[in-house]
């Protein structure tokens, strides 16, 4: 395909990024701790931690890691939420030439079970709260050898750490788990200054993260993420971004986890090489803390997904927050609801911008220009990036038509762990990923995604999207979250289901059926809504159709 999309790219960025700019994700850390130094890059809670407190701890976590003899490329998992220890314990597992494992916190013994034994990890760095799910997993994860414990307050200064702890304590008692037998951080940083760092030679081929992929179609896969691949997605970013100027003195709101690859690369990563803070935000459904925060520090920028800008917009004090410094809101995660883009633009005067990715382009793909972002458009690709919408028979449709999304550049995945047969399924021949995702590209390189092909209905011989009609049902004021799906009828043929939770208990499903009579056509209007309390959603808040069916 004819890269289209060059000619609307924003002044200044380029069409390609230098991917050999830095040797190993290590070289790029310690060019930031070097121009940065006294500057904070993480906060959370009140609690500054500044680019050479970051070098001298994460430095400490390495040294530690490094003598229990691990082999380089070993696995380390993270499972905790947003805290200071979290950017601490990746760069120390980094520089000490290990590979990352993000793991969500909140996962069921089963779920982290099937994680750990798949990266076979060695070490795992744990919130204490969550050390009884651990427990009851220990005996099914043979690999499993150390266990480093951590507390909400173990980044904080003494006093304010006791209190914290103590706090969490006291509301969140943790069970006792005297069969495990962990080592505290901050015990295992104490241990790390009596040692000097070794030299680890790193180079782009090497693995940085074994990134799960969501699961929103059934078990998670790890996608092996490389120095080469989150480096490139860095600059890439970073190039894009560039009109905005950000860097040193602004505030980046990080309400999405840090375990999620969004969040790990346009947050904690980029911000970091950037030289801006990153604030993190430890519990994003406390909406009403959010906008607090919001208040004490005003962000110059934030990421978000769809259900967390609508939270945000739904809640009563939102109106009342003042969005004055903000210079961009990046959307990506699921698709972005007409409805909440509108609403967010009307009221705070700035659109939100719209992205693309997937884990296993660690993560984006594309972006929306931010001074002429198309609504309902996904953006235009990442410098050095391709795109090809192709056909079931891998031929490259025409401008205009839809197809399968696939994306060659440099950000894209090394492969599957351990899954030659899944990786060989997902790239063609040429080296593009096959996306799952249906799009378009229009005449001016702008991409439009359609939907998961997985999720397509198809009723009576016609294509169905989910999006479409979760786009038509989600205007309805007394809606506040709707899921579609398809499902078997008896005689055998897929009929649309909605799955909706009202804002107003007096909806009903005769509502919700007539509003699309007025937008859709026949085929596409549902003939089952079916009301809940709350749909089931990954960890950034993306619907789980298939936990819907």
């Amino acid at each position: 395909m004819d890269k289209l999309w060059l000619k609307h790219y924003p002044q200044g960025v380029p069409s390609k990024i230098d991917c050999n700019r830095y040797a190993s994700l290590n070289e790029l850390f310690s060019e930031s701790f070097k121009r940065f130094g006294p500057l904070i890059c993480y906060s959370n809670m009140g609690t500054d931690l500044s680019f050479q407190e970051l070098e001298k701890r994460s430095r400490q976590f390495a040294v530690y890691l490094q003598q229990l003899n691990l082999p380089k490329g070993a696995r380390v998992a993270v499972m905790m939420p947003n805290l200071l220890q979290y950017p601490i314990a990746i760069l120390g597992i980094l520089r000490a030439g290990l590979v990352v494992v993000n793991t969500n916190p909140l996962y069921t013994a089963d779920e982290i079970t099937h994680q750990l034994n798949d990266a076979k990890v060695d070490v795992i760095v744990i919130w204490s709260q969550r050390l009884p799910i651990l427990a009851q997993s220990l005996t099914r994860i043979p690999s499993l050898r150390y266990i480093i414990r951590t507390d909400i307050g173990d980044g904080f200064p003494w006093i304010k750490r006791c209190l914290v702890n103590l706090i969490t304590t006291f509301k969140q008692p943790t069970q006792k788990t005297a069969q495990i037998h962990t080592i505290s951080f901050l015990e295992a940083l104490a241990q790390g200054d009596q040692h000097q760092l070794l030299p680890v030679a790193c180079n782009h081929d090497d693995m940085a993260f074994l990134q799960y992929t969501g699961g929103t179609t059934g078990l998670s896969k790890g996608a092996m993420l490389t120095h080469g691949n989150i480096i490139a997605n860095i600059l890439q970013a970073s190039a894009w971004i560039s009109p905005q100027k950000l860097g040193p003195g602004d505030n980046i709101l990080t309400a999405l986890p840090l375990y999620h690859i969004f969040s790990l690369t346009a947050n904690c990563l980029l911000f970091f090489h950037l030289g801006a803070q990153n604030v993190l935000i430890t519990d994003p459904r406390n909406i009403k803390a959010l906008l607090k925060q919001i208040h004490t520090l005003p962000p110059t920028a934030m990421t978000g997904v769809n259900t967390l800008f609508s939270a945000l917009l739904n809640h009563s004090k939102f109106q009342a927050t003042d969005f004055a410094h903000l210079k961009i809101a990046l959307s990506g995660g699921m698709a972005l609801h007409e409805t909440i883009a509108a609403r967010w633009q009307q009221l705070v005067g700035h659109p939100i911008i719209e992205a693309y990715g997937l884990t296993e382009a660690s993560p984006a793909v594309s972006i929306n220009p931010s001074d002429q972002p198309h609504r309902g458009s996904i953006g235009l690709p990442l410098p050095s990036t391709e795109v090809s919408i192709r056909n079931e028979q891998g031929e490259e449709c025409p401008i205009g038509e839809t197809g399968e999304l696939c994306i060659r550049g440099p950000q894209i995945m090394k492969g599957y762990w351990q899954n030659p047969q899944e990786t060989a399924s997902v790239f063609y021949p040429d080296g593009f990923l096959r996306t799952g995702d249906s799009a378009r590209v229009d005449e001016d390189g702008f991409i439009y995604l359609i939907d998961r092909l997985k999720d397509l209905i198809i009723v009576s011989g016609f294509n169905v999207y989910p999006n479409e009609v979760e786009q038509v049902i989600a205007q309805m004021d007394k809606v506040l979250e709707v899921g579609v799906i398809g499902v078997t009828s008896k005689s055998g043929n897929e009929r649309i289901k909605a799955c909706v939770v009202a804002r107003d208990a007096s909806l009903t499903s005769e509502d919700v059926i007539a509003h699309c009579r007025q937008h859709l056509t026949a085929y596409k209007i549902p003939k089952i809504v079916e009301f809940y309390a709350e749909l089931p959603k990954t960890n950034v808040g993306k619907v789980l159709r298939r936990m819907l069916r």
